[in-house]
């Protein structure tokens, strides 16, 4: 106030001198110069862009008043002063600032029970900053709810600024912890309706126990239990209690200040049924299908979670048809003498929502068509929150970013939605080469190499080799998923295997190349066609016919089939969704082979509590020779091991011929 006054004063007395003897009134001197001193860290257009007068106007003493608060609020300067100095016809403006010192050291002293590393994790000063109270007393304020999260409800924090020079300071946090204290008892007066134990079944806050230190129970929060409050007023509505109150906490602390008693009172009031249930506003859509939403029944005791999911369905419904900025908004009409509430739930339709503008940010090396593409609404598209939520998890299920975002963005105002994805790019390439051991392969020795972003176009290169007791093999693959940025895949490979079964052994080489493409969101199939040489030696001397009848080499000619339906959210992850497919091949065109082989797979995925799923697989499969040919062996099913049935060796699920060798079969239920 002192700076303000002098500023009126300095104004006064230059008006004053600028006024004409016999009083006639002149216009206000025009303001031909803004210069600003005194600010050694903060630039100087970021000072002017804050500030309203500007030359050439007239000078006003209420834009200079606005333009020291706005300085001011900035948190930046300890002083603001405006000098009004004659400046060529007019008069010059001339900020002089001090700016505050800034931090060179954040320090804390007296904490013990919380770590230093843990504490700056959420402290927002550091050395550097400028030391504005404000801000200091909002660290203040995180370090001690930091310190109340913790049990120590007594612990206080205090500020210490100390001036090292006209620019710099040190600050310290002194910290003063207390006894920590834990939740011993909860009690509650005024309940009939629940019990005490089902109130508490409903409360984040939770009194100690001996398995404190694995559940984090016993602590008390001041914020939790504002929580805790509204939920269980949110349990007293769901029983028709609409009038319920919750008091706030009376907490009395024992005599060695280590257990806390909390008790809360509670009015439950009178419990109402529902009256009137009505829908109004609805004229854009069938109101039949928005009422089919509204399961609330008159003479029903009220419910506020039903109510509350009444309203979630109206409104996804009204944002499937495009209505994303649909409100729903549920008025209740209370009669206390026949405890009856009317419900009047009312729509503002409001327009129907376009997709504006779609932004991929934080891609680089990713192209953005590669991006792009996996999003299912077009710039111009009516939105739909269920495609917004189907382009996340196809871009997830891309592999190539370590964190996905899909943001959609509001414009009321012009009745649009920005969508913006931002990605985190993950390494796409690999070389890999390793060992191990398993029941089915024996030891293995591996290499790798993979790019599964092949030039940020999403295309994937893989050469890998694999020399393990039962299986070698060698193979070079290379996959487009968009075949000349058309929605069709494209797969070749190149392979080289030798595999030792239970009788005898096959060395393959071969080559393979498949299209595939989507024809609904979640329905695909593909055509495919395979050469494969094949040699079937090292048969046992005591091996059925069957092996020893196709020993030998013999080539075959497949076209390969496939249709499925892939619904899961999360490929490495799953938990909601199935994936369903048919596969089927024929071999019989040209080479030595002839035969069929159908396979019909099903997985499904339930999404449980927390991060949990529940998933179930089937599979059934049926082969066969056709044109006179035999079912060749490398064809036939070999059910057991790790990937089929756990328990069996590999093979060793299957039948048996009359010596008791196992030769696989020509169908399999699993």
């Amino acid at each position: 106030m002192k700076r303000l006054c002098f500023v009126l004063l300095t104004f006064g007395l230059f008006w004053m001198s600028c006024v004409p003897a016999h009083g006639a009134e002149d216009p206000p001197p025009v303001v031909k110069s803004i210069e600003v001193e005194g600010n050694r860290k903060i630039d100087t257009n970021s000072i002017k862009a804050r500030i309203d007068a500007r030359p050439g106007t007239p000078l006003s003493m209420d834009t200079v008043r606005r333009d020291i608060r706005e300085l001011f609020s900035i948190g930046y300067f300890d002083d603001v002063r405006v000098d009004i100095e004659p400046y060529e016809g007019g008069v010059r403006l001339l900020y002089v600032l001090a700016e505050k010192p800034s931090l060179a050291k954040v320090e804390f002293v007296g904490n013990k029970e919380i770590s230093e590393e843990t504490i700056r994790k959420d402290i927002t000063l550091t050395a550097g900053s400028m030391a504005d109270f404000r801000l200091i007393n909002d660290n203040v304020e995180k370090l001690r709810l930091m310190y109340e999260s913790e049990g120590f409800l007594n612990a206080t924090v205090f500020p210490i600024l100390r001036v090292i020079s006209e620019s710099a300071a040190t600050l310290t946090f002194q910290v003063e912890e207390g006894e920590k204290v834990k939740v011993d008892e909860i009690n509650f007066t005024g309940n009939t309706v629940f019990t005490d134990s089902e109130i508490k079944k409903v409360m984040q806050t939770k009194e100690a126990s001996l398995f404190s230190f694995i559940t984090g129970s016993g602590k008390y929060v001041r914020a939790q239990m504002k929580g805790d409050q509204e939920r269980i007023r949110n349990l007293y509505q769901t029983r028709g209690y609409i009038q319920s109150q919750v008091s706030e906490p009376e907490l009395q602390v024992s005599d060695d200040r280590e257990e806390l008693t909390v008790t809360l009172k509670i009015q439950e009031g009178l419990q109402f049924s529902l009256g009137k249930v009505s829908v109004t506003g609805v004229e854009k859509v069938p109101l039949e299908e928005v009422q089919k939403r509204v399961t609330l029944k008159s003479g029903e005791v009220f419910n506020r979670d039903t109510l509350r999911s009444n309203i979630l369905a109206v409104s996804d419904y009204y944002a499937d048809q495009g209505y994303s900025f649909a409100d729903v908004v549920p008025d209740l009409d209370i009669h206390e003498e026949e405890r009856l509430v009317d419900i009047e739930i009312d729509v503002a339709e409001n327009q129907i929502v376009r997709v504006n503008r779609i932004n991929i940010i934080g891609n680089t090396s990713t192209r953005d068509k590669v991006i792009r593409r996996e999003v299912r609404l077009d710039e111009g598209d009516i939105f739909h929150p269920k495609k917004l939520k189907r382009s996340y998890s196809r871009i997830n299920n891309l592999n190539y970013f370590d964190a996905v975002e899909v943001i959609p963005e509001p414009r009321p105002a012009e009745g649009t939605m920005d969508i913006t994805v931002r990605v985190k790019e993950r390494p796409t390439g690999s070389f890999s080469i390793g060992g191990g051991y398993s029941s089915l392969d024996g030891f293995i020795a591996t290499g790798e190499i993979t790019e599964g972003n092949l030039f940020g176009r999403g295309q994937t290169v893989k050469l890998k080799g694999e020399l393990g007791g039962r299986r070698q093999e060698y193979y070079l693959r290379f996959t487009e998923p968009w075949l000349f940025d058309r929605p069709i895949s494209f797969d070749a490979t190149l392979y080289n295997q030798t595999v030792k079964y239970i009788d005898y052994s096959k060395e393959a080489t071969g080559f393979s190349v498949t299209f595939g493409k989507w024809f609904t969101e979640y329905t695909g199939g593909s055509l495919g066609y395979s050469f494969e040489r094949a040699n079937i030696r090292d048969v046992a001397e005591d091996a059925s016919e069957l092996v020893k009848d196709q020993a030998g080499k013999k080539d075959t000619s497949k076209v390969m089939t496939s249709l499925k339906r892939d619904s899961v959210d999360n490929r490495l992850y799953p938990r909601d969704g199935s994936l369903n497919a048919i596969y089927a091949d024929f071999a019989g065109l040209g080479g030595d082979n002839g035969f069929y082989s159908v396979t019909g797979d099903s997985g499904w995925h339930f999404p449980l509590f927390t991060e949990s799923a529940f998933s179930v697989r089937g599979r059934v499969s049926f082969a066969d020779g056709i044109l006179g040919k035999e079912l060749p062996l490398y064809e036939r099913f070999y059910v057991g091991g790790i990937n089929s049935v756990r328990g069996h060796e590999y093979g060793k699920a299957g039948p048996q011929d009359e010596f008791g060798e196992y030769i696989g079969g020509n169908k399999q239920l699993i």
